[in-house]
Parts: C-alpha cells; structure tokens; sequence
C-alpha cells in the first residue's frame, strides 16, 4: 500500500470516529440561572447513559467549579501554552461529569501560529472520545468572546427569567447573533429555557413574548424547550455547592431539569447542523472553519 492510500484510508477512518455533541447554554444577562442549567443537565445526561464534559467558558468567574465544589489543577490555558494533554485538564466533579476551565487562553488563540492551532484542535478533537456530550457554559451578555462561542455552536440553549430586562437583553444578544458575518441561520438550532418562573403557563407566555418580536424582526427560528420553576432547594443546594439534581432528586427543580435533559435527547436526530464535535467547534472559533 502506498503513502497516499494510507493517507486516504486514515483520513476516511478519522471520518467515521463518533462526533461529540456540542450544546452551548448562553443568557442575555448575568444571574440567570445558565451555569445551574449547564450542571444539572449534564448530571441527567449522565443518568440517562451519557459521557458529559462541561467547558466553562465564562472567564474570569469560576461557577462551574464553585457549584461543584471541586479546584481544578489544570485549566485550558495549559493544553494551549503549557504542553498539556485534554486529559490533563478535566476535574471529575460529582456523577463523574467532567468539566474543564476556560481560562483566559481561548482569546488568544487566534494568535497562535497555523502549526501550533493545528497541535491544539488535533488535541480538542480527543473530547470527541472521552464525551457523548459537551455542554459549554458561556459568560453572559453580548460580549465578542460569548458571540463567538454561539456562532460555532450547532445548538444554543438561551435562558430567559420573566424580568423585563431578561427578555430585552435575551433579544438584543439574538439580535447581535443574528448580525454577527459568520452566523449560519439553518446550521443553528435556538431553543429557550424559563427559568424561574411560578407555573409552567408563565414560561409559554414568556415564550411568546420574546418569540414575536424575534419573528417579526430577526426571522430567526427558536423553539421553546422547557421551563424550571422559583425552587428554594434549588438555592439551598447552591449555597452546599452541590447540584439540586444530586442533593434533592425529587426538588420540583431538579424533575424540570430532567424533563428538559430528557427532550434534548429525544430530540437529538433532528439537529440542523449534526454532531460538529470539538476540533470543529474550535476551528470555528478562530476563523479556521
């Protein structure tokens, strides 16, 4: 067999490997219940069968490692500029859902020269065998570093509260998404989660809301995933630092995020863009795809 038929074949093999999927929780505004969101989901993905990864993107506020109450050795600045290896940089928290801290790396990266980018995604590409699932827990509002993460994302979780300015921020970062030179409309999936709402009518009504106006004058398509409801185990787990799904199973919280996690997997054949997987997700980021 000659090189190039090795190549070939090699290159067809790495087409087939199983692709993660990349599920990207976003809000508008801080304090809404995004990175509660990101944890209890991967924590019922996970006991519905699923190898979970979060990547907490919010730089600068740990939330992932504070609600999980675990110090992470390692973060993603050092696969990108201390050598180190994808496994390196996973905390194992509680349910044995792996997170990875963000850092501050991902902005430089498009900095970094074409060989070295190459080394970095062939390493990010290695997710794709350790998780089903990769949850990425963005900072919040209309920042380029959070418009980025959602123009590389195949799928977007967008939390919303029933405060005025959620739904105005909620619609603005839509509105900047939808303006942003690289947003794919048809290769992005919107979904909509109301969080903190007293009766599941006020999420719909909620939903609507925002949806009429994002209709009228963006056409983006969005659908409505779900609603999590005012709890005080919800709050009460989060000042233990552990989740409510794993503190309080049967909390009226924790039974919405498994519904939520629930339809998410039910749903997942009908993704627009498919299973991008990490290395795919990154090479967005940087203007590489």
């Amino acid at each position: 067999m000659d090189q190039a038929e090795s190549l070939r074949q090699k290159t067809a093999q790495e087409q087939q490997k199983p692709l993660a999927r990349v599920i990207t929780v976003t809000s508008g505004k801080g304090g809404v219940g995004k990175s509660n969101t990101a944890i209890n989901l991967a924590i019922h993905f996970k006991k519905m069968g699923k190898r979970v990864i979060i990547l907490d993107a919010d730089f600068g506020l740990a939330n992932i490692e504070i609600m999980f109450g675990a110090v992470p050795k390692n973060n993603l600045c050092d696969l990108i500029y201390q050598g180190k290896s994808i496994r390196d940089i996973i905390t194992w928290g509680p349910a044995d859902v792996g997170f990875i801290s963000g850092g501050s790396g991902i902005a430089g990266m498009s900095n970094l020269s074409v060989d070295y980018l190459n080394y970095i995604i062939r390493n990010l590409a290695e997710l794709d065998s350790i998780a089903d699932i990769i949850i990425v827990d963005t900072g919040a509002g209309i920042s380029d570093a959070v418009l980025e993460f959602l123009v590389a994302s195949g799928e977007i979780l967008l939390m919303t509260t029933p405060e005025p300015t959620s739904i105005t921020d909620s619609y603005s970062l839509l509105k900047a998404l939808s303006r942003h030179q690289r947003y794919v409309k048809e290769n992005t999936s919107i979904k909509m989660i109301a969080n903190r709402v007293e009766k599941e009518e006020e999420g719909q009504l909620l939903f609507r809301k925002l949806y009429s106006v994002v209709e009228r004058f963006l056409k983006l398509p969005m659908t409505y995933l779900g609603s999590i409801p005012q709890d005080p185990q919800l709050s009460k787990a989060v000042m233990q630092q552990v989740p409510v799904s794993i503190a309080n199973p049967a909390a009226k919280s924790a039974l919405a995020y498994q519904r939520i996690a629930a339809r998410l997997l039910d749903k997942e054949g009908e993704l627009r863009g498919g299973n991008r997987g990490m290395a795919a997700f990154f090479a967005h980021i940087i203007g590489r795809k």
